[in-house]
């Protein structure tokens, strides 16, 4: 389902990223470790088709992810690809239901499951809700929701538990456990957060040792 090969990227001669290659099923788990800099973030934005690497290539579902260009690209990424922002990337002015339905406009789709998912997250009496309103946690479930409003094949989180304690730390990555079997998506996270270990067995380091 995901398949990335010789993936190396740099900023300037200084900084550069040499990656190991990944290869994922549907429903598969992968967790990346590493220090802040060591290129975790980079990595999952090349994965979610954000950042175009300076080789190597990434294929979801059959496709070749950077052989897409423009418009073509941000429609296969909207469709096939969640992504979960340390920061949430939602609308403020918006409610919750409207950043849903603006995800699932970009790309056709009728949002059919997204009453569902509110309902799965804990937030659908906070729906008709600005996200101005919420607290942080009920924003990142939000974030959470938008990213799996278009059903996608891969789910990839950046620091989801980075703010979080021990108990909400748990119930977040429990969530995008659940929703990605739910939707037989394979999952990413990557954080430098240790906690995280305990729950996802298959495990990349990046940039050195922790």
């Amino acid at each position: 389902m995901l398949a990335a090969k010789n993936i190396e990227f740099n900023y300037d001669k200084v900084r550069k990223f040499e990656f190991p290659d990944i290869q994922m099923k549907e429903g598969d788990e992968l967790l990346i470790l590493g220090k802040s800099g060591s290129g975790k973030t980079t990595i999952l934005n090349i994965l979610g088709g954000l950042l175009k690497p300076l080789s190597g290539e990434v294929i979801i579902g059959g496709s070749s992810l950077y052989q897409l260009k423009g418009a073509s690209l941000d429609k296969f990424r909207g469709k096939n690809i969640g992504i979960i922002f340390q920061k949430p990337h939602i609308l403020a002015p918006l409610t919750v239901e409207e950043n849903l339905r603006l995800a699932n406009f970009f790309v056709g789709e009728r949002g059919k499951q997204n009453e569902a998912l509110l309902r799965e997250l804990g937030i659908f009496e906070k729906r008709k809700s600005k996200i101005s309103t919420l607290s942080e946690g009920e924003a990142q479930r939000v974030s959470i929701a938008r990213a799996l409003a278009n059903s996608p094949k891969l789910i990839l989180a950046d620091e989801p538990t980075s703010s979080l304690d021990d108990e909400n730390a748990t119930i977040v990555i429990k969530l995008l456990q659940e929703q990605a079997k739910k939707f037989q998506a394979a999952l990413i996270i990557v954080t430098h957060d240790q906690r995280v270990k305990n729950f996802i067995s298959n495990q990349v380091i990046v940039g050195g040792t922790l």
